[in-house]
């Protein structure tokens, strides 16, 4: 393990304030000072370095989503209560709670934004927490989406155990992707447990996954091939459906085969792939509202299906007629669930670090625009992300 501490000597927070990005309404994002929360016994206070712009935070600047909720589940308007969006945060440790031992002044860490019951110490666990499904917990709240203050600030409060330290000198922008690389690690863990007809990792052919589709070759269909590819060891015929000639030539970079859906049907195209078998396993990394439309021409009888994107929007429930008359096996994860070590620390996390530290999962190429301030986030919001060589983008700090 590189020792980054006297690289990395964390800033100190002046007066008890920072600056902050916040979200007021629907589309209008303003520039604040704002009290910096002190870390309780069992927190760390994190000078962020760099933090991902997620297509989540995309649907709530646009006013698409709101999970900001009351006790009653109801979405709590942005005028009443702003919110501090990003919660794929990277940055350095700059103050420590008293019974915080695992961290040091400096040190260089990613962060799970989830507030759990281990992270919280709470005694007993719920029964998600136990089971290992952590984004599930029964008071589950999570930094820059469900209310909770996010990473698009100078400093963010988190507790120490979901604070994972670097163990290598990696850019913050690479490591601000591990939160989406575990997003998608504990996808395909779901497909896995959802024991569907056909298998990744299946040994019988006639229950073997043999042909992948993936909607969409933004970051998250990119991650998912690079997993397929380069972790689970999948051989197989794996294509991606994306409309861009850059995240296509992207996508074939990672072992993908590419159909460009605005100019060729997907029907037709997948069928001419697999030789009219369609596909065992659709991944939706779109969330894009044709993929429903889509999914009854393009998968095989009992397939699985991966509802990863969100969105949706422009579409009748009536397109379910088709698919739920094929019998799939519908699997909808969230976030980066999975379980803990003995300090606490979230095991997918850990993971997804791991495999970007060592290269297995090659996350660079992916990022394809840099804001160099917080300033710059409106922009960002305002169309940056419907540009042609838009892939993603990453706040530094």
């Amino acid at each position: 393990m590189i020792e980054s501490h006297p690289l990395h000597t964390p800033a100190t927070p002046a007066r008890g304030m920072m600056r902050a990005a916040l979200l007021v309404d629907v589309g209008c994002i303003e520039l604040r000072d704002i009290p910096i929360v002190s870390p309780a016994p069992h927190e760390v206070l994190v000078k962020v370095e760099a933090v991902g712009l997620c297509g989540t935070d995309l649907h709530i600047v646009s006013g698409e989503a709101n999970y900001a909720c009351d006790e009653r589940g109801r979405p709590i308007p942005l005028r009443e209560r702003p919110q501090i969006l990003g919660h794929e945060i990277a940055g350095v440790v700059s103050e420590i709670g008293s019974d915080v031992h695992a961290l040091r002044l400096g040190d260089r860490v990613v962060i799970d934004q989830g507030r759990t019951c281990v992270s919280e110490l709470r005694v007993p666990n719920c029964e998600y927490c136990t089971s290992g499904d952590s984004h599930q917990c029964a008071d589950y709240r999570e930094h820059g989406i469900t209310g909770p203050p996010g990473g698009f600030a100078e400093f963010i409060t988190v507790p120490g155990a979901n604070a994972i330290p670097l163990g290598t000198s990696i850019d913050a922008e690479h490591a601000a992707m591990t939160e989406p690389l575990g997003c998608v690690i504990h996808a395909i863990d779901m497909v896995e447990r959802a024991n569907g007809r056909y298998g990744l990792r299946s040994t019988a052919t006639d229950h073997r996954v043999r042909a992948v589709l993936v909607c969409g070759g933004g970051p998250a269909g990119l991650l998912f091939v690079q997993y397929l590819r380069n972790v689970i060891g999948f051989d197989g015929l794996i294509m991606v459906s994306e409309p861009s000639a850059r995240r296509r030539a992207l996508a074939k970079r990672f072992g993908a085969e590419t159909l460009d859906p605005s100019s060729d049907s997907i029907a037709e195209l997948v069928a001419e792939r697999t030789h009219g078998r369609r596909v065992e396993l659709l991944i939706d990394a779109s969330g894009a509202g044709a993929v429903f439309s889509d999914m009854p021409t393009v998968i095989r009888k009992q397939a699985t299906a991966l509802l990863y994107g969100h969105g949706h929007s422009g579409v009748d429930l009536s397109v379910m007629n088709h698919i739920q008359f094929l019998e799939p096996t519908l699997v909808s994860p969230a976030g980066a669930s999975g379980g803990h070590d003995a300090q606490g620390r979230p095991l997918t996390y850990m993971t997804a670090l791991r495999l970007i530290e060592d290269g297995t999962v090659d996350v660079a190429p992916i990022i394809t625009h840099r804001y160099d301030s917080l300033s710059a986030l409106p922009q960002a919001f305002a169309g940056d992300h419907t540009q042609p060589d838009y892939v993603k983008g990453i706040v530094m700090l």
